[in-house]
């Protein structure tokens, strides 16, 4: 009886962990993420431009949306029709989600604008202020680089104190960000507000690049930080992991 307890006891404690977690979807990016990213975390995606940014946000949304949670999508590089082929073109298939309301497209299209410092403060705090009253509990920003660049740097780190405040009323947000953005000291700043912060390069194997996902912090999480998976991005089929031994040859 006592086994059983036992048992039943740890299949609770793992049943309300998988709770507290959200998936990504990929089971081999949740292992090197210790199980997924915790429930009301600030996270930072970050890398140059085509490392798998957009790919990994529509891969943690795909994730959110087969748990039963909502996601708003805030875009500065897609319009609706756009996102939702791309989506498709990855075998990430939303639109029944997008359908029924479980998942909404907000495009942020910034270009041809002459923007001034203090309008797009006022941008940043319309976006915070519309995140903190919407119902979706899961929240992308793809990407925060299109803000930065009619930004300060104070502007930008009080946009994400605003947006960790936010997290701690239940909502998980995550923002992709390339790396030229800010110069490194400003960048240090910006991934130390950030409770999660996953980095992104390319890497050659053999003949061809691949991307390779590093967890460098994860809040609450063991044993993650620094952990790698490579992965290609294959149309029609999505992410395809690269073996260990493989990407190392």
């Amino acid at each position: 009886m006592g086994g059983d307890s036992t048992v039943e006891s740890l299949a609770e404690i793992e049943e309300e962990k998988k709770k507290s977690i959200l998936s990504s979807g990929n089971g081999e990016i949740d292992k090197r993420l210790g199980g997924g990213i915790p429930l009301g975390s600030l996270t930072l995606i970050e890398g140059e431009n085509d490392t798998g940014k957009s790919v990994m946000c529509q891969q943690f949304t795909y994730g959110s949306l087969l748990n039963e949670r909502s996601v708003a999508y805030y875009t500065t590089e897609n319009t609706i029709k756009s996102l939702l082929g791309q989506m498709e073109s990855l075998g990430l298939d939303v639109s029944d989600f997008y359908a029924w309301g479980y998942f909404r497209i907000f495009p942020l299209h910034l270009e041809g604008v002459d923007w001034s410092i203090e309008q797009m403060k006022s941008v940043l705090n319309l976006v915070a202020n519309h995140i903190k009253i919407i119902r979706e509990d899961i929240i992308m920003i793809d990407s925060l680089t299109m803000f930065t660049t009619y930004s300060t740097e104070d502007n930008v780190l009080e946009f994400l104190t605003r947006l960790k405040n936010i997290c701690d009323r239940d909502k998980t947000i995550f923002i992709t960000l390339h790396q030229h953005a800010f110069k490194e000291d400003a960048l240090t700043r910006i991934r130390s507000a950030c409770d999660c912060h996953l980095f992104l390069r390319k890497e050659q194997v053999g003949d061809r690049y691949v991307s390779a996902l590093e967890v460098a912090k994860v809040r609450g999480a063991k044993k993650t930080t620094g952990n790698v998976v490579s992965f290609e991005v294959l149309p029609g089929f999505g992410l395809k992991i690269i073996p260990i031994a493989q990407a190392q040859t």
